[in-house]
């Protein structure tokens, strides 16, 4: 349909199960494998599939550069759901887009990526390069009944003394707790900074507690002196983020039994049950900014087959912007911020 190979034709190199990091670029529809001196260097005309394997989790990427072709796009969708065939269905996938690209995705280049101009189609011109330095991430951990973690500005003025905030430097991540937070938001910071370091820090990063006033040299590196006064905690900003937090997503069940895909609305709220994933369907969690595809078990091997093509169906019938993050995970295989969004499943 789009040039490539047929996925019963598909084939992957022994060594894509090894521990580590294995890229490939997509070249006339073939996997090439890249040196490990090309690592975080992408051409913006071109799609990456990227595979990361550990003892503790296993993450595939398709990574696709601003100039990228349709053809190629499709070609990374299906080799990427073909690989988590091959790797057993435990890998995650992600959908990556230059320049938006996630905080999983950016930890495994602790030195940043490198984007150069072209791609394989055309020739790979290096009229120029932008370097993307490292990056942060704050995540803004507030409520009292409706507990939930959003990335966040990172600089001084996001904080205030009545919240918890989590500082990702990919090494360390930081639990910083306001003199005025309270023990729900401190607890809540503290579990998912593991969870954090677990799953998408494949056990590697450290964590630290701090309190307001204890802030580590690092802290202060990234983020500049902190301010001798921060802003004091309001009771209305926990009443405003719990309700935020009741309609802070929407959950759908996506089918193609008619041929073409069919999106129910199950529920809107910050906080799912468990039960409401259905083991023969898949579904769609909307939180505004990334969408989770999660694939049932028993879901028809069709609607498992087009995860990633579903996700970008679902972004342009929604009129989101292509850039939208998008991870797909598989049914046993969720991540900590897709399990927030669900009672009692951390």
């Amino acid at each position: 349909m789009y040039g490539a190979q047929s996925s019963k034709d598909l084939l992957f190199p022994s060594f894509v199960g090894d521990s580590g990091l294995h890229v490939f670029r997509i070249e006339k529809m073939k996997l090439i494998s890249l040196p490990s001196e090309s690592h975080g260097v992408f051409h913006s005309g071109d799609t990456y599939l990227l595979v990361f394997n550990s003892s503790e989790s296993n993450s595939i990427f398709v990574w696709n550069g601003s100039d990228t072709s349709v053809d190629e796009r499709a070609a990374g969708a299906i080799y990427s759901f073909q690989l988590h065939k091959h790797l057993r269905e435990k890998p995650v996938q992600n959908q990556e887009t230059q320049g938006n690209e996630s905080a999983e995705f950016m930890s495994l280049f602790p030195l940043g990526v490198t984007y150069l101009d072209g791609g394989v189609s055309s020739g790979f011109h290096r009229a120029s390069q932008d370097t993307v330095a490292p990056t942060y991430h704050l995540y803004h951990v507030r409520g009292r009944k409706q507990i939930r973690a959003a990335e966040t500005e990172l600089k001084w003025e996001s904080f205030n003394k009545g919240d918890c905030f989590i500082l990702d430097t990919g090494k360390s991540i930081y639990v910083w707790s306001g003199s005025q937070s309270n023990i729900l938001e401190r607890n809540r910071a503290r579990d998912l900074a593991y969870q954090i370091r677990d799953s998408e820090r494949r056990g590697a990063a450290k964590v630290e507690i701090i309190q307001e006033g204890e802030e580590p040299e690092e802290m202060i590196k990234i983020l500049g002196k902190c301010p001798e006064s921060l802003r004091d905690a309001n009771a209305e900003d926990d009443k405003e983020a719990d309700e935020r937090h009741t309609k802070g997503a929407t959950l759908y069940k996506v089918s193609n039994a008619s041929g073409q895909m069919q999106v129910t609305h199950v529920g809107d709220g910050a906080l799912f049950h468990k039960e409401q994933l259905i083991s023969d369907d898949c579904f769609i969690l909307d939180c505004v900014g990334k969408i989770y595809v999660w694939k049932g078990k028993r879901a028809n091997k069709e609607e498992q087959d087009c995860s990633l093509k579903t996700a970008n169906e679902f972004l342009s019938l929604m009129r989101y912007s292509p850039t939208t993050q998008v991870q797909v995970v598989s049914e046993g295989n969720e991540s900590p911020l897709f399990r927030q969004f669900f009672r009692n499943w951390m």
